[in-house]
């Protein structure tokens, strides 16, 4: 059984006992609710929203990590200005604990 949730703006395909890297805050050990979009049980496909009204996906966060680093570089030609800049993107690690119908 799979489903595919929405977590920080993003669509993901999880099973249980997997872990990925999401755009959410959370202290690590805390519990999640996650909202699913669709969910597939073997044959059948639930995606509509009386059907997955009650299903719930929760996940624990394992801990916090940042993403790769990325670099920005402004230049604006004959004015001599230049900007150099960099961010890392803060995520949660996280488990999915179950997946319930």
């Amino acid at each position: 059984m799979y489903a595919v949730i929405r977590a920080g703006g993003k669509q993901y395909k999880v099973q249980e006992g997997q872990t990925l890297d999401v755009e959410l805050s959370g202290e690590p050990g805390v519990e999640l609710e996650l909202t699913p979009v669709m969910l597939v049980d073997g044959a059948s496909i639930f995606a509509t929203p009386r059907q997955i009204g009650k299903a719930k996906v929760t996940a624990t966060v394992l801990e916090l990590v940042k993403d790769r680093k990325i670099n920005g570089f402004v230049y604006k030609n004959k004015s001599n200005q230049r900007r150099r800049w960099g961010h890392r993107q803060q995520k949660s690690r996280i488990q999915i604990t179950a997946i319930q119908i």
